[in-house]
């Protein structure tokens, strides 16, 4: 008995070691065999004694299928239940950082599969999220140079997990201000004292993260555990750019180098490729792209963007022409990869968004910077190919709204028109016109089905289009010509009649 109890522990460590690197593969030819493996294990956690469970710890994260494979079973979805159960009197005990280390891993791959759902009281899952913001401080606030063990790194990743997970629910449940239905998870029936207390660990757990990549030279760019890092910032910023302000606003040079150094290296190192593969929130579960680490920011960016002492920084180390050539870069990918079915990108638009705030808010730079000048070219060809791509409406609003906000600053020029500009100009005004149809007899005018669909996202960009257009009159005399060719004008003001709540810029 002692022999073929051997002889499993040997092939279950293999087996887990096969599955560590080829575990959506293998979940997915052989999904039966390995739930009844996973299932049995789930039970024989529950049932071992403490120092046997914290062993055990490690050994249970291997055999989790993906996120995708797990929501197929209810009997999982029980079982990681009881499993949440059996580690909460863990998690109370008093560990050593070597033995909660493993504790904190697989709670976050748990969370991974189901959430907050199943963790259990909201007691519980504060004390969770304490104990990994806890950890952060104590394996971050080293003096510069004691960089952490890679065992410790595999925690502290966890732990951001952990992290983010509660700041998603946290921030929800804090604005809301109320007891939320019995269905929902526990972390998001907080009260507001509750969530008000997690968002301060979570606070000061994020002070630590500010300061261990203040000491991050460029040579560790590279390096994984600096990504889980810097990932895990983003999302905090994404939610939450009130606190820390004057922090974040002096990281701002090193995140915007960061994401800068990925986006013109391309493609990751192998270390960083495999490393971001295996991780669930890897995009798409593909490879690593230099885009990565742009997308993470752009969130923070189209925050921060809009603040006029963020806003400085960021033009001092000339993020809208990183922005610029994300876009480039990005676009240039899409139309290489589909040449029919364009996917959405919301990152592309979340970088408009933010180039848009530099526009509304920064002129001169817009006149006299040449990246703007390179965004409009791009602007210029896309566009037209937008124009039939349903899907892209949102994406066609922002490039439409950017080019007519670059246009409006230019000086008059008395020579002839660029044949790119004049291209702009008369799709966007046969995009703009596309968002309205007569409504029936009398009614009032109608979004048209072209539209419909996109209208709540687009809507206020189509406002601004035409607010930017009349802009582009006054400063470029040519386009009145143009508006009368097209008859645009003429159409516009017989769709919006007078009591219409959609009326066309009465400056044009």
């Amino acid at each position: 008995a002692a022999g073929q109890n051997r002889c499993h522990q040997r092939a279950l460590s293999l087996l887990g070691c096969l599955l560590s690197r080829t575990r959506e593969e293998a979940w997915r030819k052989h999904p039966a065999e390995l739930l009844s493996l996973l299932l049995r294990l789930c039970s024989e956690f529950c049932r071992a004694s403490d120092p046997t469970r914290l062993q055990m710890c490690a050994q249970l994260v291997r055999f989790l299928p993906p996120p995708e494979a797990a929501l197929q079973s209810a009997e999982l979805r029980e079982a990681v239940g009881r499993v949440w159960a059996a580690l909460r009197p863990t998690l109370q005990a008093k560990l050593t950082p070597k033995q909660i280390g493993p504790v904190l891993v697989l709670s976050a791959c748990l969370l991974d599969l189901y959430g907050w759902e199943s963790v259990g009281p909201a007691r519980f899952c504060c004390l969770l999220v304490n104990r990994a913001c806890v950890e952060v401080r104590m394996g971050l606030e080293e003096p510069p140079g004691n960089d952490p063990s890679p065992e410790l790194q595999n925690t502290l990743t966890g732990c951001y997990r952990i992290m983010e997970a509660a700041m998603e629910q946290a921030c929800t449940a804090g604005a809301a201000g109320a007891t939320a239905p019995p269905h929902c998870s526990a972390l998001s029936a907080l009260s507001l004292q509750q969530s008000r207390q997690v968002l301060e660990v979570l606070q000061e757990a994020f002070s630590a993260v500010i300061f261990y990549l203040q000491q991050v030279e460029s040579d560790r760019f590279s390096d994984p555990f600096v990504l889980a890092t810097f990932r895990a910032l983003c999302a905090w910023l994404a939610e939450e750019t009130s606190c820390l302000k004057e922090e974040v606003t002096a990281l701002l040079p090193f995140l915007i180098g960061y994401a800068r150094r990925h986006l013109q290296e391309g493609a990751a190192k192998p270390s960083l490729s495999d490393w971001t593969a295996r991780l669930s929130f890897s995009e798409g579960g593909g490879a690593w792209t230099g885009t990565g680490a742009l997308r993470y920011l752009l969130p923070a960016l189209c925050h921060l963007s809009a603040e006029d002492a963020p806003r400085k920084v960021l033009l001092s180390v000339d993020a809208p022409a990183l922005l610029v050539d994300f876009l480039i870069r990005t676009w240039t990918d899409l139309r290489g990869r589909s040449l029919t079915a364009l996917p959405r990108d919301p990152s592309m638009e979340t970088a408009c968004s933010a180039l848009l705030n530099v526009m509304v808010t920064e002129p001169d730079s817009v006149r006299n910077d040449p990246c703007f000048r390179t965004l409009e070219v791009h602007l210029s060809e896309a566009l037209p190919v937008l124009m039939n791509k349903p899907r892209l409406l949102v994406l066609a609003a922002n490039y439409c709204t950017l080019g007519l906000m670059i246009g409006r600053l230019k000086a008059p020029t008395g020579g002839p028109v660029d044949s790119g500009q004049r291209r702009f100009f008369s799709v966007t005004l046969r995009f703009l016109r596309g968002a309205l149809r007569p409504g029936s007899g009398s009614g009032p005018v109608q979004v048209s089905s072209d539209w419909e669909e996109s209208w709540d996202e687009a809507a206020e960009l189509w406002r601004l289009s035409l607010q930017a257009l009349g802009g582009c009159v006054r400063a470029q005399p040519w386009l009145s010509g143009l508006i009368r060719d097209e008859g645009w004008l003429h159409g516009e003001t017989n769709r919006c009649p007078r009591g219409s709540t959609l009326r066309v810029d009465t400056q044009l």
